[in-house]
């Protein structure tokens, strides 16, 4: 049988990459193992010395020191045990669909219970830097040599992103919807947690590399933007309110009185009001809000006629409100504006910059408002020159957001629980100037209620392919706003 694969393992001091190595080192299929790690190993293989898997350097050896028609890649460490005919069946699939980069599901092992992990298929939009491909990645040698060749740079950390979206922009990257080996159950992670790994300002290295690779990925795609945005006529249209706090909310008896109390507050040189959209709450919280609009006129609490309402269609009900005002500023129905002076200043930032949105910073605390980990998170990746381009590789952009209405009528909220601001940011990224406030201005509650604690992994999925899908229809709007103004 011709050996159509060089095996590449990842080692340190752990033995674990010594049963692994022996395992699949006499599959039939394998030319030869290279071992990936620090130091020469003992027991006799050939090596790449690295300190890191996602350098260029060594994902450049890589792509030199495959010989065989395929590299099958160790992407994570851990103890890994291939299931049957792993080799033979990842093997098969990248021949038959002629992919340049395949992966595939998994098992996680904790004691003897296994629970399958699976996993999410690649798209055109799948360009954050923390898609997960599991413990293996397949490359086709042809592919991934010239991969590694448009990486122009030495990279610390972006080699291994740089390269798959180099692979993704000529071939196909597939997964095999197939539990094909397993891996020892980390722990893992909350979601709630995970999700702001990103703005620790003890990466910004990596995301400075990261943000040059998507940024250059994004113009061989012609669709990055130009720095520069339009700037509005704010004055235009005349509303009884220059500003509503908008609430969507369900079921939250504990934290609903907190948020609208912290909103009615608020010291202003203007009139505001508070659009609640109640949708159809089965606790206390519909009789909470009856007490504070029968109390205070400002307060207008709205339950919907439509039962197919979720986050997205909520705000779509409060901005089409005839009393909802020129900016719709948001309020989570567990959160806090940090001060007396956040709709103020969301304000005075729309005058000053006249933009189509103003997003805030916000500091996280627990339900009892002690601060926890990573405190204040400003998303200070968010650049003038670029941050719409770098929106597209990230999962948040902050809060509060506050939109101008009559933009934000006109691009409307997509129908969903997830990714529903997210998407209609980038919308107004590709046109408008998108004000930033970089001190905390609210205050984001993480309990055990959130909609994003502990998650499953059906569900993390779920909003993971939404948001790579709002990301490729972002990128295919950016490819024809481009084009026409280039006529």
């Amino acid at each position: 049988m011709k050996k159509n694969l060089t095996l590449y393992l990842l080692y340190d001091n752990n033995d674990c990459y010594k049963l692994l190595a022996d395992k699949l080192g006499k599959n039939s299929n394998v030319k030869e193992v290279i071992l990936i790690g620090e130091t020469e190993n003992e027991i006799g293989f050939k090596c790449i010395k690295s300190r890191n898997l996602f350098d260029s350097e060594t994902m450049k050896s890589i792509a030199n020191k495959t010989k065989s028609h395929y590299a099958l890649i160790q992407v994570k460490r851990g103890k890994i045990t291939p299931g049957q005919f792993f080799i033979e069946r990842i093997l098969t699939i990248a021949q038959n669909t002629s992919a340049g980069l395949v992966y595939c599901d998994f098992y996680e092992q904790d004691g003897a219970q296994l629970t399958p992990h699976p996993l999410i298929d690649y798209q055109s939009g799948s360009i954050r830097d923390d898609f997960d491909f599991g413990s293996f990645v397949m490359i086709e040698r042809e592919a991934l040599r010239k991969a590694a060749k448009s990486v122009k740079n030495n990279v610390k950390y972006s080699g291994f992103y740089t390269i798959r979206l180099a692979i993704s922009r000529q071939n196909s990257i597939f997964r095999i919807p197939e539990l094909l080996y397993t891996v020892g159950k980390e722990d893992r992670e909350k979601t709630g947690e995970k999700q702001f790994n990103y703005v620790d300002p003890g990466n910004r290295d990596v995301q400075i590399e990261m943000e040059r690779s998507v940024t250059e990925h994004l113009k061989k795609l012609n669709a990055f933007l130009s720095p520069g945005s339009k700037k509005l006529n704010l004055g235009a249209l005349k509303f009884d309110y220059e500003a509503s706090v908008i609430i969507p909310v369900k079921n939250r008896e504990r934290t609903i009185s907190d948020s609208v109390a912290s909103a009615l507050e608020q010291k202003t040189s203007f009139k505001f009001n508070l659009i609640v959209l109640d949708n159809h709450s089965t606790d206390e919280t519909t009789k909470i809000l009856d007490e504070f609009s029968n109390n205070d006129k400002r307060v207008i609490h709205i339950i919907p006629e439509r039962k197919d309402l979720q986050i997205g269609g909520c705000w779509n009900e409060a901005i089409f409100h005839k009393l909802c005002g020129k900016f719709a500023v948001q309020l989570d129905s567990d959160d806090l504006y940090k001060d007396q002076t956040t709709l103020q200043k969301i304000v005075d930032k729309f005058n000053e910059e006249r933009c189509g949105m103003v997003i805030g910073s916000y500091q996280l605390t627990d339900f009892d408002l002690n601060e926890v980990p990573p405190g204040v998170v400003d998303h200070r990746e968010w650049s003038e020159n670029n941050g719409k381009n770098n929106a597209l590789r990230i999962n948040g952009l902050g809060a509060p957001r506050a939109f101008f209405t009559p933009l934000i009528r006109d691009i409307k909220f997509p129908n969903v629980s997830y990714g529903e601001d997210y998407s209609v940011v980038l919308a107004i990224s590709r046109y408008f100037k998108i004000g930033r406030i970089y001190e905390p201005i609210y205050i984001c509650r993480r309990w055990e209620g959130n909609t994003d604690s502990s998650l499953s992994i059906e569900q993390e999925n779920r909003n993971n392919f939404y948001k790579d899908k709002i990301r490729m229809i972002e990128i295919l709007a950016r490819k024809q706003f481009i084009n026409l103004n280039k006529r």
